[in-house]
């Protein structure tokens, strides 16, 4: 449970970046800091190891992000960026951050970017999340069971 919000941290980070044309940074401190509906900060609900899983999504994925988006670009077959919903895109440069740089099991990403894909996403989200992420793991040779 922690992990799983450890990624939505993360999603939202990067989601909240590309809407308010910021800085990972600044969107990162923004949820981190600020409050949610006046409840307490998001990051407050995660102890301090799904904390630093977090930040490492958000941190490698600044630190690679040509790549990634060239690898995703490679494999999405009939769609530009520019015409993906926000919320799918997002949730594939996290999958492929952690299974690149952080070394999680290709079935476990694939997994949870499935259900992150459901909860934000649009109605065919899931499935769409979950065909390019087959699609990577292919391409990439990566063990599909971890």
């Amino acid at each position: 449970m922690a992990r799983r919000k450890a990624r939505e941290l993360a999603f939202l980070t990067l989601f909240v970046a590309e809407q308010g044309k910021t800085t990972l940074a600044e969107a990162w401190e923004h949820l981190h800091d600020e409050p949610e509906d006046s409840a307490e900060a998001y990051s407050e609900r995660l102890d301090p190891e799904s904390l630093i899983f977090s930040r490492q999504l958000v941190d490698a994925f600044a630190a690679h992000r040509q790549e990634i988006d060239q690898q995703l670009a490679a494999v999405i077959e009939g769609w530009s960026f520019s015409q993906m919903a926000q919320t799918d895109l997002n949730i594939l440069r996290l999958a492929l951050t952690e299974l690149r740089y952080l070394e999680t099991p290709a079935q476990l990403v694939i997994e949870m970017a499935v259900r992150l894909a459901k909860k934000f996403g649009g109605e065919e989200s899931g499935r769409f999340v979950h065909g390019v992420l087959a699609r990577l793991v292919k391409a990439l040779e990566l063990p599909a069971a971890g």
